[in-house]
C-alpha cells in the first residue's frame, strides 16, 4: 500500500479507541468490525487495550495471589511477568488478530510507552501511610513517531499499557492513564473509551438516564453528589481531567463508535469542555 501523502493525511480524522481487557475477552468480533466500520469512513484509528481480568485469571491459574490495595493491584516481581504473558501476550496478540480478520491491517505495540516508577503515594482507604504498588509506573512520553509512522503506511497501532524505564525495566501502568496520555500526545480528534456500560447514568438500570453530554463542571457535580458510582467515578474523574488538559472530546460507550462520533450525544456519553 503506498504511503499516503501529507496534505491528504491531514484531513484525516484520527481516533484513539481504548478498550478494556473485559471487552476484549467477551466482544473481540463485535467490537473489531466496528473498528474497521470507523476506519472505513476515512479515520485513522490508534487502539490501546488494558487486561486486568485476563491478569488475574492467568494469576489464579499459575496459583498467585492477586494483592490488591484500595482497588488498586500490587505488582511485584511475579505478578509482572503475568502482566507481560497476559497484555503484552494473549490481550494484545487477540485484540490484533481480531482487527486483521475484520479486514485492517493491525500492528502490536508493547514499547511504546516511556515511564519512570510510580513512588510511594498515599491512597484513599488505605490507611495513614504511603503504598508501594511495585513495579507500577506513570508514562512519561510515547514514541509518536512511531504511531504516527505506522497510521501514515495505513496500519491500526495496538498499544498495551506496558511502560518502559530508562534503566530498561518494564512497568505495569493504568490503562485509563495511558489512553488519556496518548490522546494528547497524539492530539487525536477523540478518545473514545469503550465500556461494559452505555455511557454515564443516573441509574444503570434505566436507559433513558443517559447523559448524552456532559461539560467538566457537570461532570464534577457528578462525582460530587455521588450520581456517579462504583468504577465509573475514576474513569470520569481521569477523563475530565484529560478534557482539561487538552483532550477535545471523549466518549464513554458501550458500542456503536462511528454512529457515536457522528452523532454526538446520541449514543453513550461524550465529555466536552
Amino acid at each position: 500500500m503506498a504511503v499516503k501523502s501529507e496534505a491528504s493525511v491531514s484531513k484525516q480524522p484520527l481516533y484513539l479507541v481504548k478498550l478494556g481487557g473485559e471487552v476484549v475477552e467477551e466482544r473481540l468480533a463485535e467490537i473489531a468490525a466496528e473498528i474497521a466500520a470507523l476506519v472505513a469512513t476515512g479515520a485513522r484509528v490508534v487502539v490501546s487495550h488494558g487486561g486486568g481480568p485476563q491478569v488475574t485469571a492467568l494469576s489464579a491459574r499459575l496459583g498467585l495471589q492477586t494483592k490488591l490495595v484500595a482497588g488498586r493491584r500490587l505488582t511485584d516481581a511475579a505478578t509482572l511477568e503475568v502482566v507481560q504473558l497476559a497484555i503484552a501476550g494473549k490481550v494484545n496478540v487477540a485484540l490484533q488478530n481480531g482487527l486483521v480478520v475484520a479486514g485492517l491491517r493491525a500492528v502490536g505495540l508493547t514499547g511504546a510507552i516511556r515511564a519512570t516508577k510510580r513512588p510511594p503515594k498515599l491512597l484513599a482507604g488505605a490507611g495513614p501511610e504511603p503504598i508501594d504498588l511495585g513495579h507500577v509506573g506513570d508514562p512519561t512520553g510515547f514514541d509518536v513517531a512511531l504511531v504516527r509512522h505506522l497510521l501514515d503506511g495505513g496500519y491500526v497501532p495496538v498499544v498495551a499499557c506496558l511502560g518502559r524505564s530508562d534503566d530498561g525495566g518494564l512497568l505495569n501502568i493504568n490503562a485509563d492513564l495511558v489512553a488519556n496520555q496518548l490522546a494528547r500526545a497524539l492530539d487525536v480528534d477523540a478518545l473514545v473509551l469503550v465500556t461494559s456500560v452505555p455511557g454515564v447514568m443516573r441509574d444503570l438500570h434505566d436507559p433513558a438516564s443517559r447523559y448524552g453530554t456532559l461539560t467538566v463542571p457537570e461532570g464534577r457535580a457528578l462525582i460530587a453528589s455521588g450520581v456517579a458510582k462504583g468504577g465509573m467515578v475514576a474513569k470520569l474523574d481521569e477523563s475530565l481531567s484529560a478534557i482539561t488538559s487538552g483532550v477535545r472530546a471523549i466518549y464513554i460507550l458501550q458500542r456503536d463508535i462511528a454512529a457515536a462520533i457522528a452523532a454526538p450525544g446520541t449514543i453513550g456519553t461524550v465529555l466536552l469542555p
